[in-house]
């Protein structure tokens, strides 16, 4: 998928699987409008989350990270929305170190105002290594996107490291608009996944699980 221009907002609309670390990926030749697989795109990515010391922007189901890698690479909000989550992006800016703690940019930090004030403090660190799966339908069109995540992650907090593999699938620009379209296509994921042998993921994001939540 395309780089989003900065500020810009979108919502979206995915699944998320847990699998084993052998697990075959799904047969999508079933799913309604996916004519075709896309060539398997690798993408290294290492995610950094920041909170306050009290947790603000979790309890108010809200997540910022700086993620280095990948088409959409730089700083992301992730907040509660109506069908899915909201995601709002700016640029990376300068970066001298990435292992370095990062430092929320003040557009970032205006942007969260109403959830939490400064200071932001180190939270999570995620490196996954993605293979991205574009899902197309006759004409090229992506009705969605399969990504296969083998995940390294750091609670920064606790100083507690681990790992596992997941899958997700994100709505694509092609894909369904109408709810009846988007059920089906993901009733169909959800039968792919699981005759693979995948099964619905035990958190809700990534973030989630390097905390143990």
């Amino acid at each position: 998928m395309s780089a989003p221009s900065p500020g810009s907002s979108s919502v979206e609309v995915e699944s998320k699987y847990d699998v084993d670390t052998d697990t075959p990926l799904p047969d999508w030749s079933r799913l309604p409008g996916v004519a075709r697989v896309g060539a398997p795109e690798p993408r290294d990515l290492d995610a950094r989350y920041l909170d306050t010391a009290d947790a603000d922007l979790a309890r108010n189901g809200v997540a910022v990270r700086r993620r280095l890698g990948g088409p959409d690479e730089g700083w992301h909000v992730k907040a509660p929305a109506a069908g899915g989550r909201s995601e709002t992006h700016w640029p990376l800016g300068d970066i001298s170190d990435p292992d370095a703690d990062p430092v929320m940019p003040e557009v970032i930090q205006d942007a969260v105002a109403a959830w939490a004030r400064a200071p932001f403090l180190p939270l999570a660190r995620v490196r996954n290594q993605r293979t991205a799966y574009a899902l197309q339908d006759a004409d090229g069109g992506v009705v969605a996107e399969f990504v296969d995540d083998r995940v390294r992650a750091r609670d920064e907090r606790r100083g507690v490291e681990s790992e596992w593999r997941e899958w997700e699938v994100e709505l694509g620009p092609a894909g369904p608009a109408d709810e009846a379209g988007r059920a089906a296509l993901f009733a169909a994921v959800d039968a792919a996944v699981f005759a693979a042998g995948g099964r619905p993921a035990a958190s809700g994001s990534k973030l989630a699980r390097a905390l143990g939540h």
